[in-house]
């Protein structure tokens, strides 16, 4: 099942579309024929239970992974016709955190993003490094540049990933799971500098995060994944609702307001009660 998103950028110019993807893990059926577009400007948090499919989703409209069937296009052009260094150019990807596996400094770490843009005998230029430093600016990372990548902690080392994404500037960002290590400052100013990047245009974002309420606070849009074929698309308040979440998380939630501020929360039970998501006491 589909929610119709309306977006609020250029129709002409779509950023990326899934046409009838369908993605499965052995015998289970993670997404069905999955048809959405995603327009610049628009920043997706792509939430749903562990084991969903989230990884699988962004591994695949990246063009790391083909679906089981249907196809993701870019620019309205099929990821597998698109030649390695342009596609590189046009989209970023940002993996799970991974141990680092050699000595080198941040800024070197970051410049490993700026391949897709080296020419000639690929030495970096001025251009390049001026992009890695404007990076590590962004996320407050600047006294960092020098410091081996090996002597950060799992919060500092997620920043710098980030920030090699940034500095690849590609249009289009995937970031799986870009919060994760990361403490709640730290967590709201990388939403909040992934808020102001999307503002130059032509510029989108899609991330997998499991906090539903940051989602709701800096997310335009939410794609939420069952795991069993669903997905529910559109604006992040009309999807991320406590009767969506309570289904797909199998946990009733509510929602609770404060003046203009709201969140999602577990839904008080008595002990005696048995765990249902058929509660229609949960609203909007």
């Amino acid at each position: 099942m589909m929610h119709a998103s309306h977006h609020t950028s250029n129709q002409a110019q779509p950023a990326l579309s899934a046409q009838r993807v369908t993605l499965r893990a052995g015998a289970r059926t993670l997404l069905d024929a999955f048809t959405h577009t995603f327009y610049p400007g628009e920043i997706w948090c792509v939430a749903g239970p562990n084991g969903a499919g989230k990884t699988t989703l962004l591994s695949t409209l990246a063009g790391l992974k083909q679906p089981s069937a249907g196809q993701v296009e870019l620019d309205g052009v099929p990821l597998a016709r698109w030649h390695g260094q342009q596609l590189a150019q046009r989209r970023a990807l940002m993996p799970q955190s991974a141990p680092d596996a050699f000595s080198a400094s941040v800024l070197d770490i970051v410049m490993l993003n700026r391949f897709p843009h080296l020419t000639g005998w690929g030495w970096e230029r001025e251009a390049d490094r001026d992009a890695a430093h404007a990076a590590l600016d962004v996320l407050g990372l600047t006294e960092f540049a020098a410091r081996d990548v090996l002597s950060l902690s799992g919060g500092e080392r997620q920043r710098v990933s980030l920030a090699g994404v940034l500095c690849q500037q590609a249009p289009l960002l995937l970031l799986d799971e870009p919060l994760s290590h990361l403490d709640l400052h730290h967590q709201i100013a990388c939403l909040e500098a992934l808020s102001e990047w999307t503002r130059e245009p032509g510029r989108t974002v899609l991330f997998s995060c499991h906090d539903l309420n940051l989602a709701r606070r800096f997310a335009t849009h939410a794609l939420l994944l069952d795991g069993a074929g669903a997905a529910y698309a559109g604006p992040a308040h009309d999807v991320l609702t406590p009767a969506l979440t309570s289904r797909v998380f199998g946990y009733p939630l509510i929602l609770i307001r404060d003046g203009e501020h709201e969140a999602l929360i577990p839904a008080p039970r008595l002990r005696h009660e048995s765990p249902s998501v058929n509660d229609t006491s949960a609203s909007r």
